[in-house]
């Protein structure tokens, strides 16, 4: 099959019956994965620009969910002195051992820090919720949303989506607001997460979301 009689792509998941869309609830919260020094200083080996260019989109989504009194949520990575709780995940990704003990790589992004009073969830492994209090945070606030941002797209986005649709938040993922090493797996991720487990929104439908809460 040559490009010009491939399906569109779009069209064939929907029309195979992928891709239906999720209600944006009334209780928000904002998910802020692993938006951390490792992914955007040059120095370090996560680095890579497409890191960098979802800086700004993080800083906008935040301030916002903010002033609407939308809860926010950061994720940070953190392992033992020899990366024991990272089990096979640390041993598969040997650029986990940026997040050792007294690396400054694992410190956020400025900007994107966390406010005292506002929740930080440690973790080891990919997802969100994996080993984590997140779930419980969440059900304790009663939230039913949450729009999802950070690093990497194709990683620890993508993980944390997945598992927010399978403890019931509906997740909304916001395209501008993540970032991967390469656009190819960044688009990819995106194109299945919005297939099949979330829903992907560019930064004005979330920030409109936001301002109707405000409001």
């Amino acid at each position: 099959m040559t490009d010009a009689t491939r399906p569109d792509l779009h069209a064939d998941y929907q029309g195979a019956g992928f891709g239906a869309t999720l209600p944006f609830g009334p209780r928000p919260a904002v998910v802020v994965v692993d938006v951390v020094q490792a992914y955007t200083r040059p120095d370090s080996g996560l680095y890579a620009p497409g890191f960098v260019d979802a800086v700004p989109a993080n800083r906008t989504l935040i301030s916002a969910a903010r002033a609407a009194g939308v809860p926010v949520v950061f994720t940070n990575v953190a392992f033992d002195a020899a990366g024991r709780n990272g089990g096979l995940f640390f041993r598969k990704v040997p650029a986990l051992r940026s997040f050792l003990p007294g690396s400054p790589l694992g410190a956020f992004v400025e900007g994107v820090e966390p406010l005292a009073g506002e929740t930080v969830v440690t973790k080891q492994y990919a997802s969100a919720f994996f080993g984590t209090s997140l779930a419980s945070t969440l059900n304790a606030a009663r939230v039913d949303t949450v729009l999802i941002t950070g690093y990497s797209t194709s990683g620890c986005v993508r993980a944390t989506a997945l598992d927010a649709l399978q403890h019931g938040f509906a997740p909304f993922v916001v395209r501008e607001a993540c970032g991967d090493r390469d656009a190819r797996p960044h688009e990819a991720n995106l194109f299945d997460l919005q297939a099949k487990y979330a829903e992907v929104i560019g930064l004005e439908r979330a920030l409109q979301e936001l301002a109707k809460l405000r409001a």
